[in-house]
């Protein structure tokens, strides 16, 4: 890992801890629960980066969600490692898919985005069940199914809005060329044939 990508890492991390802190006070939808679009800078770090880079991008950007769902919040210390892994496992499984779907080199690579980055969230959403229906309960005496229900539908619309996000920036010849500047991969730019 080069000095350029430890940089892009670090510039999603921090990205995904102000989008969270900024959607935490604009956008409380109940005590304790509140638009969270940390996400969108670990799918940008696993789709364009890979794996590893997604993985590290994730459990950064995890951080402050970590802190206020945790230690501030109602998960204690619980929270402060299980956002952070959620989050991780977002960016690893966006980057495993992307990797090998080839996305980067794809001719449709902007539709093919969407439904990557909905799949990808799949084992968060199971980590998320798992943790407030089994972990809270057992550490912390707290938690339970009914938590479930008011924290996955909020984020799976999230998810579905920052797929969409998503498939714009692959489809953006700025954004992955500025992407590229960070990482070891040339941006395809695609040119349309045109008949003579």
């Amino acid at each position: 890992m080069n000095s350029k990508t430890i940089t892009f890492i670090t510039l999603m991390s921090t990205l995904g801890n102000a989008l969270f802190a900024v959607s935490f006070y604009a956008g409380p939808i109940a005590p304790g629960v509140a638009l969270d679009f940390s996400l969108l800078p670990t799918f940008i770090a696993g789709i364009y980066g890979g794996p590893f880079v997604g993985l590290v991008t994730g459990l950064l950007a995890g951080l402050l969600p970590g802190v206020f769902f945790g230690p501030l919040g109602h998960g204690a210390w619980l929270g402060l490692i299980g956002l952070p892994l959620g989050k991780g496992l977002t960016g690893l499984t966006s980057g495993l898919i992307s990797k090998s779907l080839n996305l980067k080199a794809a001719r449709h690579s902007s539709l093919l985005t969407v439904p990557v980055v909905l799949v990808s969230y799949i084992p968060e959403c199971l980590f998320t069940v798992a943790y407030f229906v089994f972990l809270m309960p057992f550490f912390l005496g707290s938690g339970g199914p009914f938590l479930v229900w008011m924290v996955l539908p909020k984020a799976w619309g999230e998810v579905i809005l920052m797929s969409v996000i998503m498939g714009a920036l692959v489809g953006n010849h700025g954004f992955t060329s500025f992407v590229a500047k960070y990482l070891t991969f040339k941006p395809l730019m695609f040119t349309r044939k045109t008949e003579k």
